[in-house]
């Protein structure tokens, strides 16, 4: 089940790139909804264009960091017992990876989602993104107590 959730993420990443690579032209906003547009782009950075300038150029590096922190997560994401963080790192891990793949073969991860009020502007992202944070979130959730099943408690007497 872990390893389809990892493989369907990477699937929907790649597949939205691809029709944002085909579809889209660099520089031109299409807008979708009040407040969001497709506006194709490229990070050489990390997210939300971190460290951009400094790893411009560096694509293999940024791939080799980002695999390095994607071993660690998959380990992980085998080894979770709560449904909520083993789904959580499964979808931090199919977002790394499709962000890899873009990495590799073209040198920057397409970003296309555009989400703006009036004049400002969140850094453009894509379907990958959303599977990080939304793993992200799910993780986080996984380590409220309350979300945690109790474990029967051993009468010592």
């Amino acid at each position: 089940m872990l390893i389809s959730l990892i493989a369907a993420t990477m699937l929907v990443d790649q597949l939205t790139k691809a029709a944002a690579l085909s579809l889209l032209s660099q520089g031109t906003a299409v807008p979708v909804l009040p407040n969001f547009n497709l506006t194709l782009g490229f990070n050489t950075g990390a997210s939300f264009g971190m460290m951009g300038e400094i790893m411009a150029g560096k694509p293999l590096l940024m791939a080799a960091l980002t695999g390095a922190l994607t071993v660690v997560f998959s380990v992980m994401a085998f080894r979770a017992q709560h449904s909520f963080e083993r789904t959580g790192f499964g979808l931090v891990v199919g977002g790394a990876l499709g962000n890899i793949i873009d990495r590799l073969r073209q040198g920057a991860v397409t970003d296309f989602l555009d989400l703006y009020w009036r004049d400002w502007h969140w850094p453009t992202f894509n379907v990958a993104d959303i599977a990080i944070t939304l793993g992200a979130v799910l993780i986080i959730a996984a380590s409220f107590p309350l979300r945690r099943r109790k474990e029967p408690v051993l009468d010592q007497s």
